[in-house]
């Protein structure tokens, strides 16, 4: 195989396909340059990953792999480089005996392309569970705290010791030490009902009868014995 040729004749390829891209570092001993490569949307957006790959020609190439150096990396932040190398070696690999430059451009865009819609689904996803959780903790702040007998009975106390309801008891107990009877008989319905046993018990009431014994000795009064001269049903006439 004439190698020079083959590595000749590829260079003039790929200018062509990548023409104001591919920029031509060395010619001798070997071909050495540079090609960028790109995901989607990265142009003109700037959003998304972009590097440089490098490529060496080796004296029989390409019946051996070229060397690929990475560089001048964009938003490879947690990105491994060296995962995208590997996947190129293994692309050149398979591919030993053909030249195959323009197969490793494309398998590593394709690589950018799968790496990005990874990180990207990531960031989404972590907006999404941020979002899931604010929603949460928004529908615990409004559910609240599960309401116990005891929770309860701690809470009334100490709503009740806020608002000042055990000194206010404690005030209205000794104002009604102070009131008069006729302020406790309109506030205790009890004492309504207190002479209204006497007349149900009207039984218990016993009359005593000596206080009526010396009815003989009153002085009647003139009035008095006129009445006891009236004949009931006799009339005036008659009378007279």
């Amino acid at each position: 195989m004439d190698y020079h040729y083959e590595q000749n004749s590829e260079v003039e390829a790929l200018d062509s396909i990548y023409y104001g891209d591919m920029k031509i570092l060395e010619t001798e001993p070997f071909h050495k340059f540079c090609i960028p490569i790109m995901s989607e949307g990265y142009e003109g957006t700037g959003e998304g990953l972009a590097c440089q790959l490098t490529f060496t020609y080796t004296s029989k190439y390409p019946d051996e792999l070229p060397l690929v150096e990475i560089e001048n990396e964009e938003n490879f932040d947690g990105v491994d480089k060296n995962q995208l190398l590997e996947h190129l070696i293994d692309q050149g690999k398979q591919n030993l005996g053909m030249v195959m430059v323009f197969t490793l451009v494309s398998a590593g865009q394709e690589w950018l392309n799968e790496k990005w819609d990874s990180i990207k689904k990531e960031k989404e996803e972590r907006v999404l569970a941020k979002i899931r959780a604010d929603e949460e903790a928004e529908q615990k702040r409004f559910e609240g705290t599960r309401v116990t007998v005891e929770s309860f009975l701690a809470w009334r106390k100490q709503f009740e010791m806020d608002m000042g309801i055990p000194a206010k008891r404690e005030r209205e107990g000794k104002d009604k030490n102070k009131l008069t009877g006729k302020e406790l008989f309109l506030r205790d319905t009890t004492l309504n009902e207190s002479d209204l046993k006497f007349l149900d018990d009207g039984d218990a009431v016993k009359v005593d009868e000596s206080l009526f014994q010396d009815m003989d000795d009153l002085e009647l009064s003139d009035d008095d014995e006129d009445d006891e001269d009236y004949v009931p049903g006799q009339s005036c006439s008659e009378s007279d």
